[in-house]
């Protein structure tokens, strides 16, 4: 690690006074920007989308649980894989303490993935999580959402994910989807992020920004290349 310039608490002070009004000015920039988010058009979803829970089936309405908001997770998990993305379960890690906080406050949370629910229920336990884990199978529901696409989308390199401006990498894509209910039943979705939207939702990358190092992550052949499912870190 390369030290950087070495001086007195007085003169320490006074640069981080300095950087503290940038840091200022950014927050105030966010706050704009999260109000006018909140004043996006919603468009309604009108397909009866259907998912496999672990207490049966449900409708995207029952995923609200009683509540007018929803955040969905589109974890990438592929009907063939034998465990979830490393880097949606390095998100993921977060969700289950946040479930209460975010109840308290009219939202539900959820994961929806393709894998069947079983194969999911049984990664959730071995994470130890506790969040909401749906299937969608081959509902469409993935695919409206562009979070899941066909080997054929894949191949053709056009610009489908991330609102239309960079091709998807592979047929399941991360992203996060937000949806309202209105009282006579209707769903709509209001947002949706993807790609380095998702960034600052990550806890554990917001905190790795603050240290000297930083994320560290530009030596190696690709942003995530060090990233492990928690339980196989062992004892490092």
């Amino acid at each position: 690690m390369q030290t950087r310039d070495v001086v007195t608490r007085a003169e320490w002070d006074a640069e981080l006074r300095l950087f503290l009004q940038k840091e200022k000015a950014l927050q105030q920039q966010r706050d704009a920007l999260a109000a006018q988010r909140r004043q996006l058009p919603w468009y309604p979803i009108t397909t009866d989308y259907r998912f496999d829970s672990e207490n049966g089936e449900v409708g995207l309405a029952e995923l609200f649980a009683g509540r007018s908001q929803l955040l969905v997770w589109h974890f990438m998990f592929a009907a063939d894989w034998e465990e979830g993305c490393p880097s949606c379960s390095f998100w993921a890690d977060q969700y289950s303490p946040a479930v209460p906080h975010l109840a308290a406050r009219d939202v539900s949370l959820v994961a929806v993935s393709t894998a069947p629910v079983s194969v999911l229920s049984a990664y959730k336990r071995r994470m130890g999580w506790a969040f909401p884990w749906v299937s969608c199978s081959d509902n469409g529901f993935n695919r409206e959402c562009a979070a899941t696409f066909s080997a054929a989308d894949v191949a053709s390199g056009d610009s489908l994910y991330n609102h239309g401006t960079i091709p998807p990498a592979g047929e399941e894509m991360p992203g996060l989807s937000v949806f309202a209910l209105d009282e006579q039943g209707a769903v709509y979705r209001t947002y949706a992020t993807y790609a380095r939207g998702l960034d600052a939702l990550n806890g554990a990358y917001q905190q790795l920004d603050l240290v000297p190092k930083g994320r560290d992550e530009g030596r190696l052949d690709y942003p995530m290349a060090w990233l492990k499912r928690r339980d196989a870190y062992g004892d490092a």
